[in-house]
C-alpha cells in the first residue's frame, strides 16, 4: 500500500511519479491507456486532510482496456472513499504492490459515509506481481472480484481480503466469484509468513459477509484458501462450487492456529494437497461446516 495523493490545480503533488492520480469525480471513463515504469499506475482519491476544498471521492469511475506494466507500487488503487467504480477488460503485469486494490481508508471527510463500496474488478488478467497481491480488498462493503485470471504471484496471495493498513471495517458483503488462480501464493517477511492463493487476514477487525464461489485454484505454492491467524474473526464465510487442485506445499483449505470464525463448504472439490485437504492448525477455533468432495 502506498497512500498516494492527487494533484489539484496550484497544489504540488506530494507523491510524484503516478501515471494517473486524482479524485476523478463522478462517472469518469478512462480507456485504452498504457502505463509503464511509474510508481503507481493509477491512484484514485486524495486524503481529505491534504486540501479539504478539493475533497470529492470518485463515484462511477470506469477504467477499461488498461495495460499497466512494471510499476514500483500498485497498479490501480481505489482509495479514499472510491465507490461504484470498476476496472474491467484490463491487463496488469509485474506490479510492485497490489495490482488491483480497494482501500477503504480512514483518511476521509466522514467515515460514516465515505467508505469504499460497490467497486468491481471484472474480466481482468493479472500476472506476475513482484510484490504483494494480485487483487486485494481492505475494508468497505459491496466490493466484487469477478471473472479475473490471476497467475504467478511472487510472494503474496492471488486474492486477499485484509484489515491491515487500518481500513474502515468490512460490512455488508464482499464477493469473490468466477475467478481462476494459477500458481499463486508465496512466502514473505523474511520467510516468516506463507500465503495461500486466496488469503483472509483479519488482524484488526472482523472480515464479514464473504462469499467465495465458482472459482478454480490450481498449482498453489502453499494453501489454496487460507484463513490467517489474527486478532479478529471470519464469521459465516460461504465457499461454493470451488475446485482446488495441487496445493504443492500446503493444504487445500487451512485455518491457522488463532483463526476464528466459520466457513460453509458446498460442492467444494479438493485434490492433490500436500498437507491435506481441510486442515486446522493446533489451537484453531475455526469451524468448517461441510466436507470437500
Amino acid at each position: 500500500m502506498d497512500p498516494g495523493r492527487a494533484v489539484a490545480a496550484g497544489v504540488e503533488d506530494p507523491d510524484p511519479g503516478h501515471g494517473l492520480n486524482g479524485r476523478f469525480g463522478k462517472n469518469t471513463k478512462i480507456s485504452n491507456v498504457w502505463i509503464e515504469h511509474t510508481n503507481v499506475g493509477a491512484w484514485v482519491g486524495r486524503d481529505y486532510s491534504d486540501t479539504p476544498a478539493y475533497w470529492n471521492p470518485a463515484d462511477g469511475l470506469q477504467f477499461s482496456g488498461m495495460r499497466i506494466r512494471d510499476t514500483y507500487a500498485d497498479g490501480i488503487n481505489f482509495a479514499n472513499g472510491s465507490r461504484n467504480s470498476t476496472v474491467f477488460n484490463s491487463s496488469l503485469r509485474t506490479t510492485g504492490d497490489d495490482s488491483l486494490a480497494v482501500w477503504a481508508s480512514t483518511f476521509v471527510k466522514d467515515q460514516s459515509v465515505d467508505i469504499g463500496h460497490d467497486n468491481h474488478f471484472t474480466n481482468n488478467t493479472v500476472q506476475l506481481p513482484w510484490r504483494a497481491n494480485g487483487i486485494a480488498v481492505y475494508g468497505g462493503y459491496g466490493n466484487v472480484i469477478e471473472n479475473n485470471l490471476v497467475s504467478d504471484t511472487m510472494n503474496y496471495p492471488g486474492i486477499m481480503l485484509a484489515t491491515d493498513h487500518s481500513p474502515i471495517a468490512f460490512s455488508g458483503t464482499t464477493t469473490i466469484a468466477n475467478n481462476g488462480l494459477y500458481r499463486c501464493g508465496g512466502v514473505f517477511w523474511n520467510e516468516q509468513q506463507k500465503f495461500g492463493a486466496i488469503t483472509l487476514f483479519a488482524p484488526q477487525s472482523d472480515i464479514v459477509g464473504v462469499t467465495i464461489r465458482d472459482t478454480d485454484i490450481s498449482d498453489s505454492t502453499y494453501d489454496g484458501i487460507q484463513f490467517k491467524s489474527g486478532g479478529a474473526a471470519y464469521p459465516n464465510v460461504a465457499i461454493t462450487n470451488v475446485r482446488i487442485d495441487k496445493s504443492n506445499n500446503g493444504a487445500g483449505i487451512l485455518a491457522q492456529g488463532s483463526a476464528r470464525g466459520s466457513a460453509t463448504l458446498t460442492n467444494v472439490t479438493i485434490t492433490n494437497s500436500a498437507a491435506g485437504n481441510l486442515v486446522k492448525d493446533p489451537g484453531s477455533q475455526f469451524v468448517f461446516n461441510g466436507t470437500p468432495n
